[in-house]
């Protein structure tokens, strides 16, 4: 989907439309959670400080979030993905993979499928999506990102080596801005760059994913397109109004954030043996600590003690944190995501 949150403000509000909107993001220390494309014109993006954003464009507005009313819209349009493929892995509530190869109403076209549920999409909502067709998620994923917004692009499997070597390296999927620069560093600019070192090279300069990056700037990727997609932890975080450096108080507010995740961990029966401490220092540095049990995190008490324990032992290297966020993984009795996003609740 086109800019998801934000396109559903603009359509239900008319008097957004055309302007540069932020949802979420609004008071000093909130956080953008989606930009409008008239926003992203002057820099403003998804996890963006809202002061930067206001800087980067002063007459921005700001929206508060409806993500109820986002869900929403997110099962109206899967229900438009499973009228083809059963076949749909979701990543998100605003994107997915659809297997079409065996598809229910018997296309030989992915391109024609894909024009079809854009249409349906924009009949059925009113919002813009974009599309990549290709014979691997990866290159799907890449495709999908190309034309935006409102946009299709196809890669068929003669392309697919020509495209990747002149593909700049921090588009390719999977790739973040700080391996970005690091490749740059290292003269890999493009697909082709990239192709020039062995596998070996490549684990050895980036650890496992090196092998994944081998793989995929020659075309090749077997992952299936994956309808029961594991979650893979589940969490909750909170931006304060102001910076806390008092551990009482930290404890405090980490309490109503371990009482979400409690919350929601018995009501799906999923359970987790590893605890992880999130805290965003005043510097906007994260740092995280964690500890893994032999058994099950069950009781909220539990909880509450391993997060206490785990704040105590290093108070002194957070400081004064902006962010605390807690997440339990590893997780024995794993559930499906069904389109779930990891709940953060952005100050507004």
């Amino acid at each position: 989907m086109d800019a998801f949150f934000a396109s559903v403000e603009q359509r239900d509000n008319p008097a957004l439309r055309g302007k540069p909107i932020a949802v979420g993001g609004s008071g000093r220390r909130g956080v953008v959670a989606a930009a409008s494309y008239e926003a992203r014109k002057y820099g403003v993006h998804s996890a963006m400080p809202g002061a930067v954003a206001a800087r980067l464009c002063p007459h921005l507005i700001f929206v508060k979030g409806n993500y109820e009313r986002y869900q929403e819209v997110s099962r109206q349009i899967r229900d438009i993905f499973e009228e083809y493929t059963d076949l749909v892995e979701p990543l998100s509530l605003d994107e997915a993979y659809l297997d079409v190869t065996e598809n229910k109403k018997g296309m030989t076209s992915a391109t024609i499928i894909a024009q079809e549920i854009r249409q349906k999409i924009f009949e059925t909502t009113g919002l813009t999506a974009s599309a990549g067709v290709s014979f691997t998620k990866f290159l799907a994923k890449t495709a999908s990102d190309f034309n935006k917004p409102n946009g299709l692009t196809l890669i068929t499997p003669e392309q697919a080596i020509p495209f990747l070597e002149k593909l700049p390296i921090e588009k390719f999927h999977g790739v973040g801005k700080v391996t970005a620069e690091k490749m740059k560093k290292m003269g890999i600019k493009n697909g082709a760059d990239l192709k020039k070192l062995t596998e070996i090279e490549l684990i050895r300069r980036f650890g496992k994913v090196g092998r994944h990056y081998y793989r995929v700037c020659r075309g090749e990727d077997q992952s299936p397109v994956n309808p029961n997609r594991i979650r893979k932890s589940i969490g909750a975080e909170e931006t304060f109004k102001n910076d806390i450096d008092d551990i009482e108080m930290m404890k405090s507010e980490l309490m109503p954030i371990i009482e979400r995740i409690y919350k929601y961990m018995s009501k799906k029966e999923s359970y987790g043996r590893t605890l992880t401490l999130k805290a965003k220092t005043a510097d906007f540095q994260t740092l995280t600590r964690s500890k893994t049990y032999l058994h099950e995190i069950k009781e909220k008490d539990d909880i509450l003690r391993g997060v206490f324990e785990l704040l105590e032992a290093n108070a002194k290297d957070f400081g004064k944190v902006r962010l605390l966020g807690v997440a339990i993984s590893n997780l024995t009795r794993e559930q499906i995501l069904e389109g779930i996003q990891l709940e953060l609740n952005f100050s507004l």
